[in-house]
């Protein structure tokens, strides 16, 4: 029991939690009534990306999920300026669930590197 509570504290909750800001940014513009268009589609886009990277973590853990993590979440941190939506709420909510993400995915690939995960399990 508490093996499998100290990786859920290491990864999981990282998955978890950006699972959520995935979903949140997916339904943020019926929230907060982004504009119709490249705005409200890159925040769908970019949330379902968030999202799946998230699930496919959970299940099955590798790294190569938390580096397009991070690079998904880089993107939604930067898309206001690179898709002109400066100023705006749809900016603001881009770029603190992709700071989020991106930061996430960070901390789990830096603890990733610190204390591998385990290939064999102990007896």
């Amino acid at each position: 029991m508490q093996n499998w509570l100290e990786n859920w504290t290491n990864a999981k909750f990282c998955d978890v939690a950006n699972l959520i800001l995935g979903a949140f940014l997916f339904v943020s513009p019926w929230i907060f009534g982004f504009d119709a268009g490249t705005v409200s589609q890159n925040a769908y886009i970019t949330g379902i990306a968030i999202a799946i990277l998230a699930i496919a973590a959970l299940a099955a853990f590798a790294v190569w999920e938390e580096w397009l993590n991070l690079i998904v979440g880089l993107w939604a941190f930067v898309s206001p300026w690179v898709l002109g939506f400066q100023g705006t709420t749809a900016m603001t909510v881009h770029v603190i669930i992709g700071a989020a993400v991106a930061i996430l995915a960070a901390i789990e690939l830096w603890m990733m590197s610190q204390i591998p995960p385990r290939l064999t399990s102990g007896r």
